[in-house]
């Protein structure tokens, strides 16, 4: 039986608290850039990361909840902390810039997923021979508007084994302005949150979801969604 309103809400406080508690543990525990070298600066890009997901989550919480102003504030909180992160991270760490970009979006703040997605850029991803590279370049350029280069980082990461094909499908059709093909892929990947068992960070939330709808959106292209998944 679905959950009540009232119950859905009580769910995602919880989410709330606990992910504000481990975003104030893990900054306890974090020393100062100054102090680390070495296998120090290990730990930190490590705490950072988890700094970064716990602001995440606290942030997609606020998001369920319809708070999104006080989402916005965390998830720029979350960027932030990814960024941090990937100075001493371990070469091919695709995942923080595509979350710093992620969370901008996701807290609305264009200009600055904008800025998140030159800094990716910068990194140069859509040489890496990493799906997850690729996906990094084809989010950061779409962001940027820049689809027909999107496109071709798109199409190479789509027909892969190790990569997602519905979330290949969305950014293609997303670069080539696709609208039937987007629509079709998008309710796929949404699909597919809701059949899993396992969430990042225990959130029941379509988190790639909403960053394609809300790329989708300023293409004129979002589709009709409906789920306990989404805000």
């Amino acid at each position: 039986m679905p959950k009540s309103e009232a119950a859905a809400q009580e769910d995602w406080a919880a989410h709330l608290a606990r992910q504000e508690a481990r975003y104030r543990d893990g900054e306890a525990r974090l020393g100062s850039a100054a102090e680390t070298g070495g296998a120090d600066a290990d730990v930190r890009q490590r705490q950072l990361t988890r700094l970064g997901n716990a602001a995440g989550g606290a942030g997609l919480s606020l998001l369920m909840l319809g708070r999104n102003e006080q989402a916005a504030v965390w998830l720029a909180r979350a960027a932030e902390r990814y960024r941090e992160s990937f100075r001493d991270a371990p070469p091919g760490s695709w995942g923080r810039p595509i979350g710093a970009i992620k969370a901008l979006v996701l807290g609305g703040d264009w200009a600055g997923a904008e800025g998140a997605a030159h800094w990716a850029l910068e990194t140069n991803p859509g040489e890496s021979e990493s799906p997850i590279g690729r996906y990094a370049a084809a989010l950061a350029l779409l962001v940027l508007g820049r689809d027909d280069e999107a496109r071709l980082h798109a199409d190479a990461v789509r027909t892969r084994d190790d990569f997602p094909t519905n979330v290949g499908d969305a950014l293609a059709c997303l670069a080539a302005h696709d609208v039937m093909g987007y629509t079709n892929a998008i309710e796929s990947v949404l699909k597919s949150f809701e059949t899993r068992e396992e969430y990042l960070e225990d959130l029941p939330v379509a988190d790639t979801v909403l960053v394609l709808q809300a790329l989708a959106e300023r293409r004129h292209m979002a589709a009709e969604l409906s789920s306990p998944l989404l805000p």
